[in-house]
């Protein structure tokens, strides 16, 4: 379970370091490089990650915060009320 979690975030981070990079290449690079446009490229970079932020957010997001919770009595009651057993399961 824990390595689906981590694909989760993979998704999430990788989408904010493509932003970063193109940003950093568009606005900050003031280089000269022959047959490659860097502004061109990282203004590409900068739609594919907004676009996974948002794919992420939107279509990803709600899927994995899905909690399925099961609630059952059993054994004799005690005094005061009676025993609860309480199972969560997280779907992703």
């Amino acid at each position: 379970m824990r390595a689906v979690m981590k694909g989760v975030h993979m998704r999430l981070g990788t989408a904010i370091v493509l932003l970063a990079l193109g940003a950093i290449l568009t606005f900050a690079l003031n280089v000269d490089v022959s047959g490659i446009d860097l502004q061109v490229v990282g203004w590409i970079l900068m739609i594919v990650g907004a676009l996974g932020i948002v794919l992420e957010v939107a279509v990803w997001g709600p899927r994995s915060r899905r909690r399925v919770t099961h609630s059952e009595g059993y054994g004799a009651p005690v005094a005061g009320g009676p025993v609860q057993r309480t199972t969560t399961d997280e779907t992703y």
